[in-house]
């Protein structure tokens, strides 16, 4: 296997990150990539790209602290929207960036934490998260960020999910 080499996000890589998005039939706005790449800029987040055979294979971004979910304003790093693009995936690329994430999170905190989604798209994830250590932290369900009550309906699309936190020695 070529060697993936980590590194922060660069103006370049959004049209590549779309590119690659839209090539498996996804979209995201272009406004949060440049987003990302600003606050990155402003040294307020952390982007870790993989690079892989030139091209981008993936991305996480790493938040200092969260307003929402079950952490919320605790000074906990969450790693979010870590995505392996499928052309590249079950290669160790997820495992890479959670290494360098969780790297930069444990200098802010002994905690990290994220959020999964739960429909049988996220099951790679899943599974990789619990091999690395990752917990429920056992506020239930939430949905687009708001915690379910029992008995609430909602619906198994990727706003449906479950926090975990990993603690980092």
């Amino acid at each position: 296997m070529t060697d993936v080499y980590i590194r922060k996000m660069r103006a370049n890589d959004i049209d590549k990150i779309l590119y690659n998005l839209n090539e498996q039939g996804f979209s995201k706005p272009k406004n949060i990539l440049d987003e990302y790449l600003s606050k990155q800029n402003d040294n307020f987040i952390n982007v870790f790209i993989a690079e892989y055979n030139g091209d981008i294979a993936g991305y996480a971004v790493l938040y200092p602290d969260t307003g929402v979910g079950p952490f919320a304003f605790q000074k906990i790093p969450v790693i979010s929207n870590l995505i392996v693009f499928e052309k590249y995936q079950r290669r160790g690329i997820g495992s890479k960036i959670l290494d360098a994430a969780e790297e930069k999170a444990s200098e802010l905190s002994d905690k990290v934490q994220l959020g999964v989604g739960l429909h049988s798209g996220y099951g790679a994830a899943q599974i990789m998260y619990v091999k690395r250590g990752y917990l429920p932290d056992g506020s239930g369900l939430w949905y687009n960020c708001v915690k379910l009550e029992k008995n609430a309906e909602c619906k198994n699309d990727d706003e449906l999910g479950l926090f975990l936190y990993k603690n980092l020695e």
